[in-house]
């Protein structure tokens, strides 16, 4: 059987060549996605034994959730300042900055909270069925449907389950009433983002303490669940925390040798906030992907200081500019916003599951761009890292020069020492972003011998996902040829065959990177989507109907099975695929 994304059911063979039906993806459904299981070998999943839930995480939510109190405590606490000191206009947009980007998060997560908790009319929850195949490995399926499963000698058995009390009902009924009171209240005090946070402490503690069935169970709802987290807030701090530190600078900037500790304080909690959000999305997004070597904590230490000296030299020239030439300042944020969008939208990224929200996030990452360089393109970023940064240095040198050639250089020494500033934060960026390519990369060294792209030190044949196994998303699937749809040869080959090189040289690993375990045993989720290519998120973690169906699937599985994409590496499931998409 296999399972759809939207609940409906399709029947697939047990093997790579089961041509599995898929119902539209409910996220806005670019691709079709059906989750299948069958068992035999492919690549590591994130159902395998995987990392384990250790304390320093545990010290780096903690850290995350004191970062997020420090800069909302102070932006408040200055916009109240201003208030009584009558300074109305400061005060409005300091509490514009803080009130209008949360209320944004507030109603996406709940929104997210609604369609995770929401059940199909009819129906009191999936149900969720595992039993011998006649293959002779094990089938797992899920549906919607009124069915409820049982467990019988420790396998889950398809079967109607009994008809639920009149009070157990009543008790289901009051406890799904207080958890949207719960959720209602937390989200209108603006708290939906701790209230993740701790919830993603809670599953990670509990991955370490339960058993290990539902250690890995566990594990894979927190990493959901701090993917929400890192994504929320990464679209708060760029609509919060950055016009927020770039208009107190302005203001400290002003006021000349009268600096205010206040707003001192909000300026720093404003930049910490918006280089740990960085590194820790970063961090979640590789430990999610079994594709890739998670990041370290110390690259991603590493990270947060070159985003924090960058960010602040990019914002203290952007408010030395701004405290002289308003609305030029104004006229080149919108500028350098919308080159920075075309130059991502050009890029055919491939974040989300429909084009309106790739558009939005694009426009996000135009935003995130106007400060730091965030990678959304697979593949070798250093070339376009490097043109970004020469980009910003031109542009921070430029605004910086502008401001002080409107100051008296004979007797005005503040303001050299400001442009110093600049010039140095800049460096010291530059500095440890060489040390996290140079040493903490999790790939290997940049100057020494590098880990290949996949995780499998000792793959025999050259780095690069098996048969069936995952592969990179096209904008749209090529279709096959008449020739290639009968198996006859193309260019004295036979079509589907790739033409291995001549020579094949592969990379010695380095020792630093731990690789994860190849896991090729036990049951797999096939899901009927070609993986999307780093930096992107996975389908199953923002398509939330195909995350619902995994974790049932996972759930109801004897054995933690593996995620297992489409491949779209040969003609022939191309052709099998291509009805169904």
């Amino acid at each position: 059987m296999a399972a759809k994304s939207d609940g409906e059911a399709a029947a697939a063979g047990p093997g790579p060549e089961g041509a599995a039906g898929g119902a539209r993806s409910g996220a806005g459904g670019r691709g079709e996605a059906a989750a299948a299981a069958a068992e035999g070998p492919g690549v590591t999943g994130a159902g395998g034994s995987g990392p384990r839930y250790e304390l320093r995480d545990c010290c780096w939510v903690l850290c995350a959730l004191l970062v997020f109190f420090s800069d909302g405590a102070t932006d408040l606490w200055l916009a109240a300042s201003y208030y009584l000191q009558g300074q109305r206009t400061y005060f409005g947009l300091t509490l514009l900055f803080v009130l209008l980007p949360s209320l944004v998060v507030q109603l996406l997560s709940f929104r997210w909270f609604v369609y995770d908790y929401s059940e199909p009319a009819g129906a009191p929850g999936p149900t969720v069925s595992s039993k011998d195949s006649g293959t002779g490995g094990p089938s797992i399926s899920t549906k919607d449907s009124a069915t409820a499963f049982r467990t019988k000698e420790g396998s889950p058995q398809l079967g109607p389950g009994p008809e639920p009390s009149s009070a157990s009902s009543y008790r289901r009924r009051c406890c799904r009433l207080c958890v949207w009171l719960l959720q209602t209240l937390v989200h209108l005090l603006q708290l939906g983002q701790v209230w993740r946070y701790l919830r993603a402490l809670y599953l990670g503690l509990q991955s370490r303490w339960r058993g290990e069935r539902l250690r890995r169970h566990f594990y894979w709802r927190m990493l959901f669940e701090s993917a929400d987290v890192s994504m929320l807030r990464l679209l708060e701090t760029f609509l919060r925390s950055a016009p927020q530190l770039v208009l107190q600078l302005s203001l400290l900037v002003q006021r000349g040798s009268e600096p205010d500790l206040l707003p001192a304080l909000s300026t720093s909690a404003s930049l910490v906030s918006l280089a740990w959000t960085l590194a820790s999305y970063q961090k979640v997004l590789r430990d999610s992907r079994d594709d890739k070597r998670p990041l370290s904590y110390k690259g991603a230490v590493a990270q947060v200081l070159w985003h924090l000296f960058t960010i602040a030299a990019r914002s203290l020239a952007f408010a030395l500019f701004a405290s002289v030439y308003k609305l030029y300042f104004g006229i080149f944020i919108v500028a350098h916003w919308c080159v920075m969008t075309f130059w991502v939208i050009q890029g055919e990224t491939d974040f989300c599951m429909s084009k309106w929200e790739e558009i939005i996030y694009n426009m996000v990452v135009g935003i995130i761009y106007i400060f730091c360089w965030f990678n959304v393109k697979e593949g070798r970023s250093r070339r376009r890292m490097a043109l970004y940064y020469c980009i910003v240095l031109l542009e921070n040198a430029a605004l910086t020069g502008f401001w002080y050639s409107s100051r008296n250089f004979s007797t005005d020494f503040r303001s050299l020492i400001l442009v110093c500033v600049v010039a140095s934060s800049f460096a010291l960026g530059i500095f440890f972003m060489c040390v996290y390519y140079c040493l903490l990369h999790p790939n290997g060294p940049m100057l020494g011998p590098q880990a290949p792209g996949c995780i499998c030190p000792e793959s025999p044949g050259p780095c690069g996902p098996p048969a069936d196994a995952v592969t990179s998303p096209p904008r749209s699937l090529p279709r096959t040829t008449g020739a290639e749809r009968d198996g006859a040869s193309v260019g004295g080959e036979r079509a589907g065959t790739p033409t291995p090189p001549v020579f094949q040289v592969r990379p010695g690993l380095p020792p630093t990177p731990v690789a994860r375990p190849l896991r090729t045993e036990g049951p797999v989720i096939r899901i009927d989507l070609p993986r999307k290519k780093y930096p992107a998120w996975d389908a199953h973690f923002i398509d939330r109907r195909l995350r619902k169906t995994i974790l049932a699937l996972e759930y109801a599985s004897p054995a933690t099975p593996r995620l297992q994409y489409r491949s779209v590496g040969t003609s022939q499931e191309l052709l099998e695929y291509e009805t169904t998409v």
